[in-house]
């Protein structure tokens, strides 16, 4: 079996001693000579970038804005992300189906997933039967209070929760 890939001295792209460097490497040959491909850092990362998922300032002023029992919903991971919903009923019913208070357009969430209930201050968030369940701070339950900065999975969505 013999290595149809050229690879680049050390000496020239600077790689560890035993690492190959691949920001330049040649294909096998094709019809009209090798291809050069060529793979470039990221760059700097984008300042709006946050891999922890944490709120923008529009957020956290949005969240000293509500109402008292009130509440919001953040999407911080998956489709949407940057999206909010305002919990202010006494029940919010969340999932795919397109009555859903929450409507979240995607297969791993179920036509009608999760709905937030009232409670006391806050709201509590129960599973109503969903097929993939419904995630608190990554632990799966039927039903739960909601804390603040508790994070909320629905499918693919990951919400973080603030009421006020």
């Amino acid at each position: 079996m013999s290595d149809e890939h050229e690879r680049p001295e050390n000496d020239e792209t600077g790689a560890p001693e035993g690492q190959e460097d691949l920001t330049r490497r040649s294909l096998p040959s094709r019809p009209g000579g090798p291809t050069t491909m060529r793979f470039r850092g990221l760059g700097e990362i984008p300042e709006a970038f946050d891999p922890d998922g944490g709120l923008s300032a529009e957020d956290e002023a949005t969240i000293g804005a509500l109402r008292h029992g009130t509440a919001l919903l953040v999407v911080v991971r998956g489709p949407n992300n940057g999206a909010r919903f305002l919990l202010d009923d006494a029940e919010v019913t969340s999932g795919r189906h397109p009555e859903s208070d929450i409507f979240l357009d995607d297969v791993t969430v179920s036509r009608r997933h999760a709905v937030f209930v009232r409670d006391g201050n806050g709201y509590a968030v129960k599973d109503v039967g969903s097929l993939n369940g419904t995630y608190v701070n990554r632990a799966s339950v039927d039903a739960a209070v909601l804390r603040n900065g508790d994070e909320v999975q629905i499918g693919k969505y990951r919400f973080l929760y603030y009421s006020r």
